[in-house]
């Protein structure tokens, strides 16, 4: 406005001649002074935006950690502790010590994310991470990201810390987020374009690299349109694809398969073991037990930021699993009751799950029977019962993940319960900040818990499907 002002009286000036009068569009007070305070303004807030990026201003809470070793832990649990904190997972791809993350929350107050996690992943392995919605899984994978700040404890990658060296850390990972971080308007081979350049991939092999990820994910029908219009498997081929790119040593997967269907499932899960073929690194999270025993050597179950349970698939059947599962299916519907009776008398503890036309199922505890006598019980009475065929199976992994589940929303109930949480009025936090209020010594000291047992009883887990068996046993006798 001013320099159209001073353009005005200008004219004005030239028509009457009085030329002496006008002035410069450049002088300081016309757009000279706006130019200069432009130019303040963009330095001084590109320096706050960096300051700002590097948390300058806001320095990140970090609470002193406790060694003293947790008395509820599981014994596999505790020695995975054992071995990361005395030095014995040094040369592991990831080592995560003593991690601790505390979300505050107005309507909850302190809320415990991650409790002291500890846990070392081998070059070559896929190490599978279970929980149900808010256990702590994607918390784990952004303070390893460095998405989001720790509260206490450390975390090494490939060597570097999460703290002090987070940009060699980031150099080195690759991540599949939860949720896709997509944008809807660029295309698969646009993406892909724009993070090969953000991973710092040469100019010449960008080309090379683009084509590589788009043919390795299958992906080349779909490079040349947006990926807003892509369905929910393909938008997780790219962000894989995306993780993939500048061949990181340890990657993050964070439930990758997503909305695929059977087909992009069983493709997804052959890379992913040709990745560790290769000696890299993967953690994985999921809810298909199926991908985690089809692709994890090791899997940790989390509840409430904590590990409850690690080891090999098998092993975590044998230690957590409910026994055996008895399938026998009769020849004629009339068989069936000659049936239930036979294992009322030989085997009291069994618990009938199903019971259809001409099938009954049980679920019998692997401690009080061995799978020797079972067999032979079965096999005398194979001829007089009128049994077809019978199998006994192992209990799966989604009866172990549902005991731990089980135990997630229980917590989750009880501290939504507990008045100890809730907001206190302005007076209680008058009186609050006049009593004297010591140091915080221990993480316990914020979040209080209740120790629970590790053994716990699982009637509640089958009293829908007792529940089930006895609406289908009057259904067959109303018939």
């Amino acid at each position: 406005m001013e320099m159209a002002y001073n353009e005005y009286i200008n004219e004005y000036y030239a028509k009457i001649g009085q030329f002496d009068k006008m002035k410069s569009p450049f002088e300081w007070d016309i757009v000279t002074r706006g130019l200069v305070a432009m130019t303040i303004e963009g330095f001084v807030g590109f320096f706050i935006t960096i300051m700002c990026q590097y948390n300058f201003f806001r320095k990140p809470q970090r609470l002193p950690i406790s060694n003293k070793p947790i008395e509820d832990d599981d014994i596999d649990v505790a020695n995975e502790r054992q071995r990361v904190l005395r030095g014995g997972a040094d040369n592991d791809m990831l080592k995560i010590e003593n991690l601790t993350k505390v979300y505050k929350s107005r309507k909850m107050g302190r809320i415990l994310a991650v409790d002291r996690l500890c846990v070392g992943v081998q070059p070559g392995e896929c190490f599978g991470l279970l929980g149900v919605n808010g256990a702590g899984k994607t918390t784990t994978f952004k303070m390893l990201t460095g998405d989001e700040s720790t509260t206490g404890g450390e975390a090494f990658i490939n060597g570097h810390s999460i703290l002090k060296e987070l940009l060699q850390v980031q150099q080195s990972i690759g991540y599949c987020p939860q949720f896709d971080a997509l944008f809807d308007e660029l295309t698969a081979q646009e993406h892909l374009e724009l993070y090969t350049r953000l991973r710092g991939i040469p100019w010449k092999d960008e080309e090379r690299v683009v084509k590589w990820a788009l043919e390795k994910l299958e992906l080349t029908q779909y490079a040349d349109k947006p990926a807003g219009t892509y369905s929910g498997g393909n938008k997780r081929k790219l962000s894989t694809a995306i993780a993939l790119i500048g061949y990181p040593s340890f990657i993050f997967l964070d439930e990758p398969t997503t909305g695929m269907d059977p087909k992009a499932r069983r493709f997804l899960w052959n890379l992913i073991l040709d990745i560790i073929k290769t000696g890299r690194s993967l953690v994985l999270t999921s809810h298909s037990m199926e991908e985690c025993e089809a692709l994890c050597t090791r899997l940790a179950i989390m509840v409430n930021g904590r590990l409850k349970c690690l080891g090999s698939i098998q092993h975590l059947k044998n230690r957590f699993g409910d026994g055996y599962m008895i399938t026998v299916r009769m020849k004629s519907s009339i068989n069936v009751k000659e049936v239930v009776r036979f294992f009322n008398r030989n085997f009291p503890e069994a618990i009938l799950k199903e019971r259809h036309h001409t099938k009954v199922q049980y679920q019998l505890k692997s401690e009080q029977v061995s799978l020797a006598q079972v067999f032979s019980k079965m096999e005398q009475v194979v001829d007089v019962l009128g049994i077809e065929d019978y199998s006994v199976s192992q209990t799966t992994l989604d009866n172990v993940f549902v005991n731990f589940a089980k135990k997630q929303s229980d917590n989750l109930e009880q501290q939504e319960a507990n008045p100890s949480n809730t907001v206190p009025s302005p007076m209680e936090r008058v009186l609050s900040l006049l009593r004297p209020r010591s140091t915080p010594t221990e993480l316990r000291a914020l979040v209080v818990e209740e120790p629970e047992d590790l053994e716990t009883d699982d009637e509640g887990l089958i009293s829908f499907e007792e529940e089930r068996a006895q609406l289908s046993f009057n259904t067959d006798t109303l018939c």
